[in-house]
């Protein structure tokens, strides 16, 4: 009589030893995921919180010089140590609507008087210039007005200026809403480039204005 064959009980143990062995590369896969992301969010947002952040332009107000759609990344840190000039391109908090962010160029600094005729843009500070807008490429607004910016005060105008809703309706800015100016434009894939929006002053764009 042929006697029953015994399980092998060394080869049961060692079927499940790899069944365990990969629980445990599952757990160790998921703790160093989750140390990743902590360590990811520990850089990432205080650099989004002080450093720079992307922006998606979602207006027409600043064409030709942006379009709707273009992707920016908006650095945050210089306006910490140096102030805001004349011609710079600026992402800032909306004056009327909350959580909401402008693009727009800076036109008036404080203690300026903003001076516009029939669309046309001069400064005043003792004496009056008339500034040199080569941005300004479509039919200008005919709006008139003036406007006396306080300490810390900004003001605030789009490149499209027959389509930009801007500090001629509500006012100049206070310096504490500003977020930041973009470096680079990262799409539209045309124009990608540093300084977006810089390269169209006047070499002598300040020098068209009282020197202060």
């Amino acid at each position: 009589m042929i006697p029953p064959i015994q399980p092998d009980t060394n080869n049961i143990e060692t079927e499940k030893k790899p069944i365990k062995a990969v629980t445990e590369t599952n757990d160790w896969s998921f703790r160093e995921m989750l140390r990743f992301a902590i360590i990811a969010a520990v850089i990432v947002i205080p650099i989004r919180i002080f450093v720079a952040e992307p922006y998606l332009v979602r207006q027409t107000s600043m064409i030709p010089t942006f379009s709707n759609n273009d992707y920016l990344v908006v650095e945050k840190l210089s306006y910490r140590f140096i102030s805001p000039s004349r011609g710079d391109i600026i992402v800032f908090r909306s004056p009327l609507e909350s959580g909401k962010t402008l693009i727009k160029r800076i036109i008036g600094l404080p203690g300026e008087t903003v001076i516009i005729e029939n669309g046309q843009t001069s400064i005043k500070n003792g004496e009056t210039v008339e500034l040199d807008e080569p941005y300004v490429v479509h039919e200008a607004s005919s709006f008139s007005g003036t406007f006396t910016l306080e300490e810390g005060e900004y003001f605030m105008m789009g490149d499209n200026r027959a389509g930009s809703y801007d500090s001629r309706a509500w006012g100049p800015i206070d310096r504490s809403d500003i977020i930041g100016r973009p470096i680079v434009r990262l799409y539209n894939f045309e124009n990608i480039g540093f300084w977006p929006g810089q390269d169209v002053l006047p070499k002598d764009y300040l020098k068209n204005t009282p020197s202060w």
